[in-house]
């Protein structure tokens, strides 16, 4: 994010005074590009672990590293003037101590820019978003299905339903009582994440929670249907961009393999005719 923009970016504490009122919005961005156009309609950018699957084709967002994770946060803050830029700690980047996760974070703040970090976990992350608030650090957290540790969970299954449903509920007020300034519900039954809300003094941000979040975030390449074969129950595709990029790149290997690509228009003539450049 360019410090001579005029326009002023949002900022943490924007973000906490919108709690109970309009819906935050939020979209994943790794490449500048694509910032640009989320940074023109939403409140935060969120440089998700997620790039691993998406840019990467990584299996899983275990082997996402710092270094990727700065490489694309830097990309998108060259494309952010006014959402808040919020970057994903890798998995392994934060876990061991509170003095590893302000390392890490201190790190990407100040390579890239950004205004606040995500890590994943409840309770027992807490005492870490504390010890990293406390230091000038924002944390935004992320509870219910955290993918991260997702061979833990069993697999990427709801979070909260029956008498998990505590659980889940005591890590949201956890990480709240922490100092984060908002929460990422993930796969959380409606209900609960209803409760949550209520609950908790800070905006929760739902995927694959409820409509009555204090905001909604999507995988940027979900939701404009850059994969074909991919579709998570709690994804609205509002678009078909996998599709339609598909029949472009097979309609100019036709062209090509049929000479019709490039055409006049296309090439440069031997002779420059009047002033033409």
């Amino acid at each position: 994010m360019s410090v001579n923009s005029p326009v002023r970016p949002v900022m943490a504490a924007d973000i906490l005074a919108r709690k109970g009122g309009e819906p935050l919005v939020c979209l994943t961005a790794y490449t500048t590009p694509m910032a640009r156009l989320v940074d023109a309609h939403c409140d935060i950018t969120l440089v998700g672990d997620s790039l691993g699957m998406v840019v990467h084709g990584l299996p899983t967002t275990l082997g996402v590293t710092m270094e990727m994770m700065i490489l694309h946060g830097k990309a998108v803050a060259r494309g952010t003037s006014r959402a808040m830029l919020v970057i994903d700690m890798p998995f392994g980047s934060y876990e061991e101590s509170p003095a590893q996760a302000f390392a890490n974070a201190r790190r990407l703040m100040a390579e890239t820019g950004c205004a606040a970090v995500k890590l994943e976990g409840g309770r027992h992350m807490a005492g870490t978003i504390r010890f990293l608030v406390e230091r000038g650090i924002p944390v935004m957290a992320h509870v219910g299905l955290t993918p991260q540790a997702v061979n833990a969970l069993g697999g990427y299954k709801v979070q909260g339903r029956g008498a998990d449903a505590d659980r889940v509920m005591e890590d949201a007020i956890a990480v709240a009582e922490a100092g984060a300034f908002s929460v990422v519900l993930e796969k959380v039954p409606d209900g609960l994440s209803q409760r949550i809300t209520q609950r908790v003094a800070i905006p929760t941000i739902g995927i694959g929670a409820s409509a009555h979040c204090d905001g909604q975030v999507l995988v940027l390449d979900d939701m404009l249907g850059l994969f074909t074969d991919f579709r998570p129950k709690f994804v609205k595709r509002y678009g078909e961009l996998g599709t339609a990029a598909d029949e472009a790149i097979a309609a100019y290997a036709a062209e090509v393999r049929a000479r019709r690509f490039p055409a006049s228009e296309h090439v440069f003539p031997d002779e420059l005719k009047g002033k033409q450049p």
